[in-house]
């Protein structure tokens, strides 16, 4: 930080270069006078005749400031040194004085070395020679996206999670893929799991992301554009697709680009500050002298538990977190209060949209549906074997469960899994739908009999055969005027007009009284 004296000088310099080219400038058209010398020498405090040396020397050099001395300066072979001994200039001064002893010359001392470095190199530049680009980049100014609406470009990111957890007996740190709403910082959706993150997981998290009826309800809808890391499972087919069908634009941004999605960033480092670093078996943890844990036998949490934690942090982020880059309010605040319209997409679009599909058609046997080496058989096959044809759509990495669509109309089925290796409730909805079918086939072929026999009514008295079940023309009209008498008596309502009070001398009943026995009776007037 320059002190006062600094500032005045350089404040005067500009002052100074001013003030001379306005005098040369009058000094070329013949217009320079003693008054324009005056004023400048009293403004610059200086006297006249120093003024009139300076304007001699600007129209012969062409310099308006005070002539440059001579001295050490950092240039780009010297950049390149500095660099070389990794940012350390007490060695390129060690560098330099062997050069200067080699060519007899007197090398600069180690004060003027380190000044020139402060003074031709920024902090920025300093850093980076000494530690990379990372470094350099805690020096850079960033801008701001402008605040846009909700739902209009969300940001997504995989994230390793620095926790320990059990996972089938083994330590794993699982890893999370989420996307964040740039304009009300809510968190629509996660997916968690317990290795490195594929396609399945990003379709995972964006059918969360955009359903409005799962637990992340009711936070979701189409978002304008996505902004998300150059990765391979990001920038896969399978998400490109999905995202296509729904007009959504995916912007992959460059390799190493943090600074463009500022949102998703500061969602990872307050998971890091106000989660991770809470959790038993966190890996930033302080350690002892020898590099161990304080702790190293520390139960982990389960995986169940560690997903419950971050779903519990979501949670309470969306809801009750003020922000102040919100005015003050939650995200959910923020959302609630925005009126920009949501797009929803029904369920069934989802799972449509959201899974592989290889564009086979596959018949469905009495085996079930045959997929990546094993059928598959689900309650809406039932009754559809030998001669239906289906499609198979499956999330990644997740064979244990299929979605059926029908080959020809594309209509969703079902669920179907593999036959030998059905859940209890699949295998139990599978049995249900064949009795369910079978029942109902007994009563078509019943009802279809009963339908079929002819009853004939017995006589006494020689007559045409008379078949039971039909009706007569005076039972059919005497019929049809009870339903019209039935009719009326449904619509009618006595309590619309109040009845008027009764005549003088009517009889009028009175309530009914109990005798000393207990039994109801009474007496009527007559």
């Amino acid at each position: 930080m320059p002190d006062e004296r600094e500032r005045t000088r350089a404040e005067t310099a500009i002052l100074r270069a001013a003030a001379i080219r306005r005098l040369a400038g009058l000094h070329a058209r013949g217009e320079l006078t003693g008054q324009h010398v005056a004023l400048a020498a009293g403004v610059l405090q200086v006297h006249r005749r120093t003024v009139r040396r300076w304007i001699a020397a600007s129209l012969a050099t062409g310099r308006t400031g005070p002539a440059p001395r001579a001295r050490f300066e950092i240039d780009e072979e010297l950049r390149v040194r500095l660099a070389y001994h990794r940012g350390n200039a007490a060695s390129l001064h060690r560098e330099l004085a062997a050069q200067a002893a080699e060519q007899g010359t007197t090398a600069p001392s180690v004060h003027t070395v380190q000044r020139a470095i402060r003074r031709d190199l920024t902090r920025g530049d300093r850093a980076g020679l000494s530690k990379g680009e990372r470094a350099r980049r805690k020096h850079d100014v960033y801008l701001r996206r402008p605040p846009v609406h909700r739902n209009a470009v969300w940001e997504g990111d995989h994230v390793q999670a620095p926790v320990e957890v059990d996972v089938d007996g083994e330590l794993r740190k699982p890893w999370i893929t989420w996307f964040v709403d740039c304009g009300t910082n809510v968190l629509p959706g996660v997916a968690i799991t317990p290795g490195y993150p594929s396609r399945e997981a990003v379709l995972t998290a964006l059918r969360a992301c955009i359903s409005c009826t799962g637990s992340f309800g009711p936070f979701g809808g189409l978002p304008g554009a996505i902004r998300i890391d150059r990765g391979k499972d990001f920038l896969s087919h399978a998400v490109a697709d999905a995202m296509a069908y729904f007009g959504v634009r995916v912007g992959a941004l460059p390799g190493y680009a943090s600074y463009l999605k500022g949102r998703i960033e500061a969602v990872n480092g307050a998971a890091e500050d106000e989660l991770f670093k809470l959790l038993p078996r966190y890996t930033g943890a302080q350690r002892l002298i020898n590099n161990r844990p304080a702790d190293p036998d520390a139960p982990p949490l389960t995986f169940e538990a560690f997903v419950a934690k971050v779903l519990g942090w979501i949670a309470e982020r969306n809801t009750e977190h003020v922000m102040p880059a919100l005015g003050g309010r939650t995200p959910a605040q923020a959302w609630d209060q925005d009126l920009t319209p949501i797009e929803t997409v029904p369920d069934r679009d989802l799972v449509l949209y959201t899974l592989e599909d290889d564009g086979k058609p596959r018949p469905i046997t009495t085996d079930g549906v045959y997929f990546a080496g094993q059928y598959y058989v689900g309650d809406c096959m039932v009754g559809r074997a030998r001669g239906d044809k289906v499609r198979v759509r499956w999330m990644p990495n997740h064979p244990e469960l299929i979605e059926i669509f029908d080959a020809d109309t594309g209509a969703y089925m079902g669920p179907a899994t593999p036959s030998g290796q059905a859940p209890s409730e699949h295998a139990a909805k599978l049995l249900k739908a064949r009795a369910r079918k079978a029942k109902q086939l007994v009563k078509d072929l019943k009802a279809a009999e009963r339908a079929r026999r002819v009853n004939y009514a017995a006589v006494t008295t020689a007559a045409p055969p008379q078949v039971l079940g039909t009706v007569s023309t005076l039972e059919a009209e005497t019929e049809l005027a009870e339903d019209r008498r039935a009719d009326a008596a449904a619509i009618a309502r006595p309590d619309l007009f109040p009845l008027p009070p009764a005549a003088p001398g009517w009889a009028m009943p009175r309530a009914a009284v109990s005798d000393p026995d207990g039994k109801q009776g009474g007496k009527h007037d007559s």
